[in-house]
């Protein structure tokens, strides 16, 4: 084998494996950002009317907020449980009272998501509903408040 004809053969692969790279760099950042898009469990649902996707847009506009108020002050209330634990000695009276200000905050989230679900919910067809519901199920199989829960990263 000659020189040239190795170098030919090269290049031939390096430019099909950059290509290839390419394809799957593309591939996988699109399925990433449609898994970044969903910001509610109706985004899971395709056959929503226009009408319906104005009216979750407005329902979002007040629970998105108040749901990240909330994590907001969770997180802060977190930080200061992780200071009380480590201090020498240890204040369990201050300990308990901020792990209870943690599960009040757990509670209050857990309500918006609740409320914010029945909002959805009605604004849906019955088939729509049936989806809603297999969608509610699955999500919160895993533990937790599915999309709206604080561990997925918002």
């Amino acid at each position: 084998m000659d020189a040239t004809g190795f170098l030919v053969g090269f290049f031939a692969g390096l430019l099909f494996m950059t290509l290839a790279m390419a394809a799957a760099y593309s591939f996988l950042k699109g399925s990433r950002s449609k898994r970044t898009e969903i910001k509610g469990y109706l985004d899971l649902i395709r056959d929503l009317t226009e009408r319906q996707r104005s009216k979750v847009q407005d329902i979002r506009r007040d629970f998105l907020p108040r749901v990240e108020a909330i994590r907001q002050s969770m997180q802060t209330w977190r930080m200061e449980l992780a200071q009380l634990l480590f201090e020498e000695p240890a204040d369990r009276a201050a300990i308990y009272a901020v792990s209870e200000k943690i599960l009040r905050h757990q509670a209050e989230l857990e309500r918006e998501v609740i409320e914010h679900i029945l909002e959805e919910k009605d604004l849906l067809s019955p088939s729509q509903k049936r989806k809603f519901f297999e969608i509610i199920v699955e999500q919160f199989s895993a533990g937790g408040l599915g999309v709206h829960d604080i561990r997925r990263g918002r």
